[in-house]
């Protein structure tokens, strides 16, 4: 059975800075956190990347499915590595230093892709850092979508912005071409800023509807959420908790966000529940083990969405 939601991107392995100065072991990557993010809600994910034949790699695999994930679209390469970061907490929040050129996911390309199964998914999932980590990549993520589309698929978009991939005037000729083909925009309001010039989250907001986004969903970190339709706005507010680590939050957004939407919800329903999930993700260290499973969630907003 084909998953509803497919992710394509990178995964990395990550090395999360604790208190007493140690890096802790984990897993990383936005797209793959997503996936982990929607699975714990619920959803029925699959994942399509290339990962190295080593050590790394196999922790990934036995992650996914462990978390439900189906991999049978995974490919593992003898001839290149799996991706690597680091993320150092300091005064300014956390920092992120990558160890990935020349990563499995980077050499993935258009001719490398699960064309039946991308044709049989509700939603495919992608990510600016999706398209950064190499020319190839950026082509296979095109070619993806045209292929879901054409199938009558939905196409969500991240904007994800890293510089140290690549220089701002590339992020936003290939963000505003991809996004001009995707469904679900789920911009982040930082990113969005630098990529679109603009500063006022309403207007970044008409801008990605321009594009042809049916569904914005701007992330405003602990402000909530802007929900855009052409019809209908609405901001979400954050929700409190004592926060230790963002790290993944805004994966854990996109995750339990489309999660809701394949449920059926409403996008604005969808973004209250995902709000929620964001929250309870950044309670702990690291991406993956603070990510809420939905009895959590559920029980979180039961109580009013504060701790």
């Amino acid at each position: 059975m084909t998953p509803d939601i497919l992710c394509l991107g990178e995964p990395m392995l990550e090395f999360n800075q604790q208190p007493d100065g140690t890096y802790l072991p984990g897993h990383g990557g936005d797209t793959s956190n997503c996936a982990i993010a929607a699975a714990r809600q619920g959803a029925s994910v699959g994942y399509v990347t290339h990962i190295g034949a080593d050590t790394f790699g196999n922790s990934f695999m036995d992650l996914w499915k462990a978390e439900g994930i189906d991999t049978s679209t995974i490919t593992k390469v003898d001839h290149a590595h799996t991706g690597v970061y680091f993320v150092t907490h300091g005064s300014d929040g956390h920092e992120f230093s990558y160890f990935r050129a020349g990563s499995a996911s980077s050499l993935m390309g258009p001719d490398d892709l699960p064309k039946e199964t991308l044709k049989a998914a509700k939603i495919l999932h992608v990510s600016g850092i999706s398209q950064a980590i190499s020319a190839t990549a950026a082509d296979a993520v095109f070619r993806a979508i045209e292929i879901v589309k054409q199938a009558g698929g939905r196409v969500s978009y991240d904007t994800n912005l890293r510089l140290k991939l690549w220089p701002i005037e590339r992020a936003r000729a290939i963000t505003h071409t991809a996004m001009a083909q995707c469904d679900i925009a789920l911009p982040g309001l930082e990113d969005a800023e630098q990529l679109t010039g603009l500063s006022d989250p309403d207007d970044i907001a008409d801008f990605y509807l321009s594009l042809g986004a049916g569904i914005v969903a701007l992330t405003l970190g602990a402000a909530g959420t802007l929900v855009a339709t052409p019809d209908k706005r609405e901001r979400g507010q954050g929700r409190r908790v004592k926060a230790v680590d963002a790290t993944a939050a805004g994966d854990t957004f996109d995750g339990a966000f489309l999660a809701r939407i394949v449920a059926g919800d409403d996008p604005f329903k969808a973004a209250r529940y995902a709000n929620a999930a964001a929250a309870l993700s950044t309670q702990g260290y690291g991406a993956v083990a603070p990510m809420p499973r939905k009895d959590a969630v559920e029980a979180f907003l039961a109580e009013g969405g504060a701790t």
